[in-house]
């Protein structure tokens, strides 16, 4: 997402988009207990709320009880779509649905109804007090005292929102990414108040989006624009399976060797080229200058295909076989080595360790991930799961060397010339026929990342 910053509605607004699907804009009291809560963990960083709350009257064991309490219940379960390819569709998030139905309901009765079922009960009582138990603490120290500009500026932004037809964008990338939305249900965004900052991240799922308000903000383009970034991932999502097993095909089809590492990055270079780049020249008048997205390979992609991705708005063409060979081949041609980056391609990473230290070794390492799978086997079964994915694959080999490395020549076609010393310290990388890499890592006396900073 690109580090500009979006800006609240408090009271409800409502878009028209495509004439009939609408923008339900609002402030959830709910949500926002929720996120406090979730910021005065821990284990999370130093924040503005953590801070707040510290120096307050409130900073007590009683309640540090109901943080510590609240910071361990687990919410978030997961369900794959396994029928779409593999990547394509996001995998559903329990903690998503959650944030959701305290974005829909009022009070925390009609959230535990709609909730029933989602988490386990005990699980869902908990949230629920927890929430009750900071709802007044929070309105003391968040809420009420950034109450009046809070209001003022969400009065600007409606009109500013009515004067630039925001709906509209909304249907250019229905049209763009050749997908749907059923107007009968409605997509509602939450805001909240961010004091003290000069920053937020916004995030977006089901027919919901979330954000925070910095009270100083003015920049409503910047606002739009990077609201739009997240919706835009959302109608990406919606494709249909049709339409996604399309894409996916005209990818594996393409001879060229960064095919797979294009199409890992594709979905935040769509949503960067709609909302940071459409969007903004749009209310602005001029393209934005500055950086798009604070990641050097998203930024410079976006910017690289901008021009083609432009030329399909103004077209009104849906994204077909074409724009795919063209996409691929402008990030070929521009950026050649970037399948060799590792900073690039462990962004989408498969590791398996017997070491489960190496796990987190590797989460220093590489900070920024979209896609990652763990297995702390490495057996014929474990190998055969991760030969079936399109991402990166990192074994990294610290017991019954010999034996193991074995086993993983025998399971990729590609290794049947590789030679190897087992009792040897390497680290080795070869392009796969999937066109990812296959990065092999035999510990015997160097570190982890001293091998890892060895692969050319």
């Amino acid at each position: 997402m690109k580090n500009r910053f979006l800006l609240a509605f408090l009271f409800l607004t409502v878009f028209a988009f495509a004439q009939k699907t609408t923008f339900k804009i609002k402030y959830s009291e709910q949500l926002a207990v929720f996120i406090f809560l979730q910021h005065l963990s821990e284990n999370y960083p130093d924040n503005v709320f953590k801070t707040e709350f510290e120096k307050s009257k409130y900073n007590t064991d009683k309640y540090k009880i109901v943080i510590s309490k609240f910071d361990k219940l687990v919410l978030d379960y997961s369900c794959r779509f396994d029928e779409f390819p593999y990547g394509s569709k996001k995998t559903m998030q329990t903690e998503d649905v959650l944030k959701k139905n305290l974005i829909e309901t009022t009070d925390l009765i009609s959230f535990k109804n709609r909730s029933v079922g989602i988490i386990p009960s005990k699980t869902l009582i908990d949230l629920a007090e927890s929430i009750s138990e900071f709802t007044p603490i929070y309105n003391e120290l968040i809420y009420n005292p950034n109450k009046e500009k809070f209001e003022k500026q969400l009065e600007e932004i409606t009109k500013y929102s009515n004067e630039h037809h925001i709906e509209n964008f909304f249907n250019t990338g229905l049209l763009f990414y050749n997908s749907s939305w059923d107007n009968a249900i409605p997509f509602e965004i939450a805001f909240y108040p961010l004091p003290n900052s000069k920053g937020f991240t916004a995030q977006a799922f089901c027919n919901n989006a979330i954000s925070a308000i910095q009270t100083d903000l003015k920049s409503y383009k910047d606002l739009f624009s990077v609201m739009m970034h997240e919706i835009y991932h959302i109608i990406y999502d919606e494709q249909s399976l049709e339409v996604k097993t399309a894409i996916d095909t005209y990818f594996k089809e393409n001879k060229s060797n960064s095919s797979n590492y294009a199409y890992q990055l594709m979905n935040e270079v769509l949503a960067t080229d709609l909302g940071n780049g459409y969007v903004y020249e749009q209310l602005d008048g001029k393209t934005d200058t500055y950086d798009w997205y604070n990641r050097k390979y998203i930024n410079l992609m976006a910017k690289q295909i901008y021009p083609l991705v432009k030329e399909y708005i103004e077209q009104k063409k849906p994204i077909d076989k074409n724009f795919i060979d063209n996409y691929i081949r402008l990030y070929e041609e521009n950026f050649p080595n970037w399948i060799n980056e590792l900073d690039n391609i462990m962004t989408y990473r498969y590791v398996l360790s017997e070491n489960e230290n190496d796990f987190t070794a590797i989460g220093r390492m590489f900070r920024y991930r979209s896609r990652t799978q763990y297995d702390s086997e490495i057996t014929d079964g474990s190998i055969e799961k991760m030969k079936e994915t399109p991402l990166t694959k990192m074994v990294i080999i610290s017991k019954n060397n010999p034996q193991k490395l074995k086993l993983l020549k025998s399971k990729f076609k590609e290794l049947n010339k590789w030679q190897f010393k087992a009792d040897k310290d390497f680290a080795y990388k070869i392009l796969l026929d999937d066109k990812s890499q296959l990065i092999v890592i035999n510990q015997k006396k160097e570190t982890l990342e001293t091998l890892i900073k060895s692969i050319k």
